[in-house]
Order: structure tokens, then C-alpha cells, then sequence
């Protein structure tokens, strides 16, 4: 029972928990924002609020095309809203957080003839002169 207590008290376990949760209530919320904002925008703008009164029949089988075109155009809005709210505003800060301090360099450029040659070097590849330490 102590492992099990240890497992769940984990420090991973808790905030895949919490990721749950907070990406459910994000998911109502991107829900909401596509059914009562966008959709309406959509449907002022095409004309045609809900697709799916199309459909056409072959053979006997009915094809409800327009239930797909609404699934298709959900899941756009859907993607896109969460691109541009979420994805790219985490991607930005995320960079800026990641700034490394630049690498210690592993070269020098000669005083001779300015070409690049390694730190250690004593004489340059280039012009052979001799370096000082």
C-alpha cells in the first residue's frame, strides 16, 4: 500500500492529473467559444448557419454530406482557435525562456593574415606565422 501511496503522491502522476483536468475544462471552453462566437460569425458571413440539411441519396443509401462538411469545418475552427490561443503564444514564451548564453567560441582569428584557427594553435595554418600564447 506504501508504493502504491508513493506512485500516485509522484510528482509526474499529480500533473498528468492536473493536465487532465485543466484540458478538459480548455476543451469546453474552446467548445464554447467555436459554437456560441464563431459558428454564428460563419453563418452571418455564408449564410448558411448548419449544413446539415445536405445530403444526397444513390442507390437506396443516404449520404449525409453535409453532417461532414459541419464536422470538417468544426474541427478547422476548432484547430485553429488553439493554434493561434494556445500554441503560438506557448511556442513564443517557450523560446524566449530557452535563450542560451552563446557557446565559448573555439577559435581566433590571427593577427597576421585574420583567418580563423583554433585557440590552441601556435602557429596559423594560413600564413605561418608564429602565435604568442
Amino acid at each position: 500500500m506504501q508504493g502504491f501511496k508513493q506512485f500516485l503522491l509522484r510528482g509526474n502522476v499529480v500533473d498528468m492529473a492536473v493536465g487532465i483536468v485543466v484540458g478538459v475544462a480548455f476543451g469546453t471552453v474552446v467548445t464554447s467559444l467555436v459554437k456560441d462566437l464563431l459558428t454564428p460569425l460563419i453563418a452571418a458571413i455564408v449564410h448558411t448557419p448548419d449544413f446539415s440539411a445536405m445530403a444526397f441519396e444513390l442507390n437506396g443509401s443516404k449520404f449525409l454530406i453535409g453532417d461532414f462538411i459541419n464536422a470538417v469545418v468544426s474541427f478547422l475552427i476548432i484547430a485553429s482557435a488553439v493554434y493561434f490561443a494556445v500554441v503560438l503564444p506557448i511556442n513564443a514564451l517557450v523560446a524566449r525562456m530557452r535563450r542560451q548564453p552563446p557557446a565559448d567560441p573555439t577559435t581566433k582569428k590571427c593577427p597576421e593574415c585574420i583567418s580563423e584557427i583554433p585557440l590552441q594553435a601556435r602557429k596559423c595554418a594560413f600564413c605561418a606565422s608564429t602565435l604568442q600564447a
